[in-house]
Parts: structure tokens; sequence; C-alpha cells
């Protein structure tokens, strides 16, 4: 999340969203959010519903939901996915930018 953070104002200018999505229950996410001023939108998901949509793999023995990365157009149309085989496989935010890049292109 660290940096989505760095990189919101990037992304918010390319008329884009962050949303994260957390297996804690709405109070603990709250708190959570609060505590680190997060400036996105946050989804508390303690039912893994919304992890299952999007094919999210939740792997107990490394500490849980492994992180997902999804783009999405404003139509529902993914654009871009990517599944974390562990904790730290995060892609680099500008893949992302790169990806909403393309998608900015493609609607002019």
């Amino acid at each position: 999340m660290a940096q989505l953070r760095q990189h919101y104002d990037e992304i918010k200018a390319r008329q884009a969203e962050v949303l994260i999505v957390g297996p804690e229950k709405p109070e603990v996410f709250r708190r959570h959010w609060e505590q680190q001023q997060l400036p996105f939108v946050g989804l508390p998901d303690p039912d893994h519903r919304v992890a299952r949509l999007y094919g999210q793999q939740v792997r107990l023995l490394k500490l849980g939901r492994m992180p997902a990365m999804v783009v999405i157009d404003k139509e529902g149309r993914v654009h871009y996915r990517h599944h974390g085989q562990s904790m730290k496989d995060i892609p680099p935010v500008e893949d992302v930018l790169a990806v909403l890049d393309g998608l900015k292109q493609a609607n002019e």
C-alpha cells in the first residue's frame, strides 16, 4: 500500500481510483485505515466474497491472503491482473500506471 500511497496523485490524475480490499472485520479495518491515514477507499471483506470474485488466493502457511492487483475499467472489464505468490510479490506501480495510460489512449 505504501507505493500506492506515494503515487496516489498520479493514479488520480489518470482518472482512476484505488480500492483496497482487506480480510479484517469492519471495525478493525476502519481503525487501521484511520491510524494509517490512507487516502484511498478501503473495503473490509471478512467473508472473502470480493476476494473470491477476483480469484485472490489464501495461503495459510504464507500468512493469509496473497497480494492481488486488478485494474478494472468503468464498464467492469478487467485490463490487468496480478496474483502474488508471496506477501512481497507486488507489481511495481509503474506497471499499473502504464496500464492506466494505455486505457486512456484507447479511449481517446
